[in-house]
């Protein structure tokens, strides 16, 4: 058999590609297709990030890209958590923290653009401090 025939056929290829991607793991760790633990999948994640790192070209860079965010939406779904409300709330928590940055970037009489890489992540380390704990 094919695509039709398999269990994955299923999943909604409109979703979001996070929810997909999540949807398309618990359909395949419901058959089986799974790490035995936690660990296992931190590993793969690390496989991939090396893979990224050592990939040549945009092509190989893309593919591999996409292989890590797979297996980072696997490890959410190990923890049970939705990675695609994940994500919506990091995006919330950064663009929180840059309009916190840009403010203190004018009262300061800075202009992001003109300071160096150095100077921006202490002015973002110095907002992340002030804003939350989190990471």
């Amino acid at each position: 058999g094919g695509e039709e025939s398999s269990s994955l056929a299923g999943v909604p290829t409109i979703l979001p590609a996070l929810a997909r991607a999540q949807s398309l793991a618990e359909r395949a760790a419901r058959h089986g297709f799974d790490w035995p633990d936690l660990a296992g999948v931190l590993e793969k994640v690390g496989e991939e990030l090396q893979e990224l790192l050592a990939a040549d070209g945009l092509e190989e860079q893309e593919q591999e890209l996409g292989d890590l965010l797979f297996s980072l939406v696997n490890v959410a779904r190990w923890l049970g958590i939705d990675a695609e409300s994940a994500l919506r709330l990091a995006c919330d928590r950064f663009t929180h923290r840059y309009a916190a940055l840009e403010q203190e970037a004018r009262a300061r009489g800075l202009v992001l653009l003109e300071m160096s890489p150095e100077a921006q992540e202490a002015l973002w380390r110095a907002i992340r401090t002030g804003t939350d704990s989190d990471s």
